[in-house]
């Protein structure tokens, strides 16, 4: 039996979420929703583009490629798809999964390109009643990943007609029913207002459903308190490192009510031995830390939380409590995104302050046609080094290769982090 997952939704009208399909109403900035989500504990986001032309069309797919930059969590797109370059559209826009609607003719035919093409986990396709199920019970299996039934009163007609696994959309609060739609043998997740909501404690939604039978993705401990190793005080060091960046912020101690709180809330709280009691990072600042991965060190002593980090770490303001420089060797940084994170900077930094008889400057002032053109032969070169198989020769022109990339990403406004967020999709 696979985890179930709650699944928020977002309705995008002129490149903004409004209330619903049916309710225009906008209801605050994307990057709002974004982080929120991303931190709350939902496993999965439905995006839906609401477009009635072409430009708005083009806008909600950078909204959409936008609302990726900012989050981890998977998101599958969907409502204004007509054709294979729409599907295209909302892949390159970081979307893990697409959303077909059964109500459309065409929806088997772009099914069937899609699947081809992307993969079946990637299709899945959206039903009002069981007319499409009943029509097309070969094609539910062959074609479709996952299914989002639009009315739960058909869910019997669906379980009998399918054993594809659907999300249900529901857009009442009642525990009890939902509990019940989530126990169906064939119900993946479940997703409505509630859910939307940022005011929902998901995590502990999820822990109540969790204690009440069902398999949720919330934090579950392979070590429990009793197996780590206490100080004096009963306490355990926390080492807090920055999720993306991996920059350690700050130490603090937990005691046993602050680690389960900790792997309850999804929320970083330790125990203050200066005031004796639980404290909750930001909740009172707002500079909240979310737990990504929590990790024992080998002698089961110290603990190593991985978090993502709103706003600063330090009561100084400053972003980590570790600023105050003892000493400094330099150093040649190896760490891979790192370097080409400098780069980047680096070569952003040239196009937006040219310099003078600089090749790279000229590159970027005469164009990105020259850019592609001079890629093209970096490209050449790393092919006639490997095809003459010498380490240091390969070693040299990929890097060639590697920094006149990187300066087409800058001047398409492609980022590195753009980059091995889709590789780590695949």
């Amino acid at each position: 039996m696979d985890k179930k997952i709650l699944v928020a939704t977002l309705y995008l009208k002129d490149g903004q979420p409004v209330r619903s399909n049916r309710d225009l109403t906008p209801i605050g900035e994307l990057s709002t929703y974004a982080k929120t989500y991303n931190d709350s504990g939902i496993d999965k986001i439905f995006v839906f583009d609401l477009s009635d032309d072409d430009d708005e069309h083009e806008k909600n797919i950078e909204a959409i490629r936008e609302l990726n930059r900012m989050i981890d969590i998977p998101t599958c797109g969907g409502g204004n798809l007509r054709r294979m370059e729409d599907v295209k559209k909302l892949i390159y826009a970081g979307c893990k999964q697409i959303m077909l609607n059964a109500a459309k003719s065409d929806c088997i035919d772009l099914a069937r390109m899609a699947a081809e093409r992307y993969g079946k986990d990637r299709i899945l396709v959206s039903v009002h009643n069981v007319d499409f199920i009943f029509k097309n019970q070969p094609e539910m299996n062959e074609l479709f990943h996952e299914v989002l039934v639009m009315d739960e009163s058909v869910l019997d007609a669906v379980d009998n007609l399918s054993n594809t696994p659907y999300v249900v959309l529901y857009d009442g609060a009642d525990f009890a029913e939902i509990y019940a739609l989530l126990e169906r043998e064939n119900a993946r997740g479940i997703c409505g207002t509630l859910f939307n909501d940022p005011q929902t404690d998901i995590m502990q939604y999820k822990t109540n459903l969790d204690e009440a039978g069902l398999w949720m993705d919330n934090f579950k401990p392979a070590i429990q308190w009793a197996q780590l190793k206490k100080n004096s005080d009963g306490m355990v060091p926390c080492v807090v490192q920055d999720y993306r960046t991996e920059e350690v912020l700050m130490v603090a101690y937990m005691n046993e009510e602050a680690y389960y709180k900790t792997l309850s809330s999804g929320k970083m709280t330790y125990y203050s031995r200066s005031r004796n009691e639980l404290w909750t990072k930001g909740l009172t600042s707002g500079h909240l830390q979310y737990v990504k991965s929590l990790t024992a060190d080998c002698d089961y002593d110290t603990i190593l939380a991985k978090v993502s980090q709103v706003g600063v770490a330090c009561h100084t303001g400053s972003p980590t409590c570790f600023f105050n420089e003892i000493v400094k060797k330099e150093y040649v940084e190896n760490n891979p995104l790192k370097v080409f994170e400098n780069s980047y900077q680096s070569l952003m930094n040239i196009k937006t302050n040219p310099k003078q008889g600089a090749y790279i400057s000229e590159l970027f002032d005469k164009g990105l046609d020259e850019m592609l053109k001079k890629l093209g032969e970096e490209t050449t070169e790393v092919v006639i080094a490997a095809k003459n198989p010498n380490p240091e020769h390969i070693k040299y022109e990929i890097s060639d290769l590697l920094y006149y990339l990187t300066a087409m990403m800058v001047e398409t406004g492609v980022t590195w982090e753009d980059v091995t967020k889709e590789l780590a999709q695949r």
